[in-house]
């Protein structure tokens, strides 16, 4: 499987989670549930993406603009991604705000898909063999193995 394979796969999952998390009501346990998945998925995907696909793809200056842009877009996603994290489910304000990341977020993942492969391809190569994709696998379970130790480490409320 190359990097491309495997970021669009993630980001269909991604697709199908904010679809289904758009037909939640209030502070349900299915919002809930959603919403961790969510933002356990993006949180590790991002890091594992910025480092084995962003961070090559910067190195080289055909790279830089395309990359920067996208990395950009993550730390605006992010900030939206917190803001909900904070609020209450159930308020009116949580649904507007999830309403503005899905259209962002669904329109990042777009771009990625129909422009910055396109360019990658070029400065990254095919990703034949399926090095940057493992590093992205490693990366990313680095990543939820941290996420699982803050929570392990966060007494319940």
């Amino acid at each position: 499987m190359s990097i491309y394979d495997a970021l669009r796969q993630d980001h269909d999952r991604h697709r199908d989670i904010l679809a289904r998390l758009a037909e939640t009501e209030g502070a349900s346990d299915t919002r809930r549930k959603l919403w961790r998945e969510f933002y356990y998925e993006v949180g590790a995907h991002a890091a594992a993406e910025e480092e084995s696909f962003y961070s090559p793809l910067m190195q080289k200056e055909d790279g830089q603009p395309m990359g920067r842009h996208s990395v950009a877009e993550h730390k605006e996603l992010d900030d939206i991604i917190q803001e909900l994290e904070e609020m209450d489910f159930s308020s009116s304000g949580w649904l507007t705000r999830f309403k503005t990341l899905r259209h962002r977020y669904e329109h990042h993942i777009e771009e990625e898909e129909e422009e910055v492969f396109e360019v990658a391809r070029k400065v990254l190569g095919a990703d034949k063999d399926g090095a940057i994709e493992k590093t992205f696998h490693k990366r990313k379970q680095r990543e939820r193995k941290l996420v699982d130790e803050k929570a392990e480490a966060t007494p319940d409320e």
